[in-house]
């Protein structure tokens, strides 16, 4: 990173001079010596979360513990949208800051722990040669749901996604993430080395479980000999991730410039919340990152559900009214009154009752957090990434929890009706709306055969299962989506206010 030349503030700047001027003082090259970190750990997903959340613990390991330098990461971009931050750090040694905001107070750490940046979009070679690699312990993901090319009601590996499709007939040169865990497996197998930790950081229930089942069906599907390896040598623990961290912006990249003077292409924010709890079966060691805040447990359902129904569910049933009537940040989309009410009361009465007791957790004060973390005004977060990103099994696993208990789901179903009318892909004032989905082409063309009627939709069994036979529950959707296009988010909120439901 090279230090510009600072021309005179602007107003904007000036706000925040000094803010920059004692993150400048503190803003030191990591203390340990990277000339001595070994790659220890290969991360599929080189993005914005898992350089603010598993780079930021084990930078933090580091700091403390020198046996930590054997846990270094190769990060590893799958796409060719990923190139520029893959090249970004290439060129920065693979340094760069995290800045951690709540408010007008921020933090700037530069993040040592990631080593190596390796661009896999154009072929696996080098990638899986880093996963075969004897010093690599560790394979992690954070690919989103998406990346498992799963189908979507079952969970299970779709073998008829292309990617697969393409993996299958091509197991050396694969270009899906499962495809790289499976090859990269098999090519310890052939070196005759030990097996590997395959660690899912996606906000995916029960992810490890389900990372398991698709690197399995891979698996049988092309080496049933490779399977009984895999099952002997690997492990897939489950783990809770959480962090909001927006994704990275040209313009947040130039602010932070500006502010600062520091020339830092790979430059994000997060904020300062962040919390990790993994269940510990680790087949070829660990590092020791219980000593900076890491929770490993024996199970950690109870955390997930926790994290995936009030946090998950409630970013996703806010992005979709925020959106519609034409808000942008999640911050502002919390302080709209009636939305706030909404999300409250879909925690307290909806998705807060699908939880049993969660160890060490104080539900209520964990509900206000969620709150508090989304009206973080200094994190500029927007209703289009989390609309983009958020899987939509975030509002159906727990809409299904509760027709099963015969407990109404209004709230949830006002929350589904608002991302079914989003996905039409305009909002109310005929604004477009970018629908970032693999079947969004389909979505669109069934919203607007629809309009009010959910039924097209929830015909789509790939996303809705067997919901859309359930009579009751498509009458809930179908009286809110009807609400939204007849009288926009504003009545359809003042209608659940008149009900007492918010």
């Amino acid at each position: 990173m090279t230090k510009q030349t600072m021309d005179r503030p602007s107003d904007r700047e000036r706000a925040h001079t000094a803010v920059a001027a004692d993150a400048l003082r503190r803003l030191t090259p990591p203390a340990y010596d990277r000339r001595a970190i070994v790659p220890g750990i290969v991360h599929l997903g080189l993005g914005g979360f898992h350089r603010a959340h598993m780079a930021r613990y084990l930078h933090d390991l580091m700091l403390l513990d020198p046996s930590a330098l054997t846990w270094g990461i190769r990060g590893v971009g799958l796409r060719e949208a990923d190139r520029p931050l893959l090249k970004a750090l290439t060129d920065q040694d693979c340094l760069y800051t995290l800045v951690e905001r709540d408010g007008d107070d921020e933090q700037h750490v530069v993040i040592g722990a990631i080593v190596e940046a390796i661009d896999a979009s154009a072929g696996s070679t080098n990638l899986l040669a880093a996963i075969a690699s004897p010093e690599t312990r560790i394979l992690s993901l954070t690919v989103t749901e998406h990346g498992y090319c799963l189908d979507r009601a079952t969970k299970r590996l779709d073998l008829t996604h292309p990617q697969i499709v393409h993996d299958l007939a091509n197991p050396a040169d694969p270009r899906s993430a499962i495809g790289v865990v499976v090859a990269g497996l098999a090519e310890r197998r052939r070196k005759g080395l030990g097996g590997l930790t395959v660690l899912s950081c996606d906000n995916i229930q029960h992810n490890g479980d389900v990372l398991r089942r698709a690197v399995a069906d891979f698996a049988d599907a092309s080496d049933p000999g490779l399977l009984a390896w895999i099952a002997q040598h690997a492990s897939f623990p489950n783990a809770m991730v959480d962090r909001i961290t927006p994704q990275p912006t040209a313009a947040a990249i130039q602010d932070f410039r500006d502010r600062t003077g520091i020339d830092d292409a790979a430059s994000l924010v997060a904020e300062p919340f962040r919390q990790w709890v993994i269940e510990d079966h680790f087949v070829a060691g660990r590092p020791a990152l219980e000593r900076v805040g890491v929770q490993f447990v024996g199970d950690v359902a109870p955390y997930e559900r926790m994290k995936l129904r009030l946090l998950n569910a409630s970013h996703l049933a806010l992005s979709g009214p925020g959106q519609l009537i034409g808000l942008t940040g999640i911050d502002e989309t919390i302080r709209h009154p009636l939305i706030r009410r909404y999300i409250i009361a879909l925690m307290d009465r909806e998705t807060g009752p699908t939880l049993d007791p969660v160890p060490g957790v104080d539900l209520d004060a964990y509900k206000r957090s969620v709150i508090a973390r989304f009206d973080n005004p200094a994190i500029p977060d927007t209703v289009a990434r989390v609309n983009a990103d958020a899987a939509l099994n975030y509002l159906l696993d727990p809409i299904r929890d509760r027709l099963a208990a015969g407990a109404p789901i209004d709230l949830l179903g006002l929350g589904l009706a608002a991302w079914l009318r989003r996905v039409r892909g305009k909002d109310e004032a005929g604004r477009p709306i970018a629908v970032v989905h693999p079947l969004a082409a389909e979505l669109r063309v069934r919203a607007i055969a629809g309009g009010g009627d959910p039924a097209p939709l929830l015909a789509m069994r790939s996303l809705f299962g067997d919901l859309g036979d359930d009579a009751g529950f498509v009458a809930i959707v179908g009286r809110w989506l009807t609400e939204l296009y007849d009288g926009g988010v504003a009545r359809a909120l003042a209608r659940a206010e008149a009900e007492a439901l918010i």
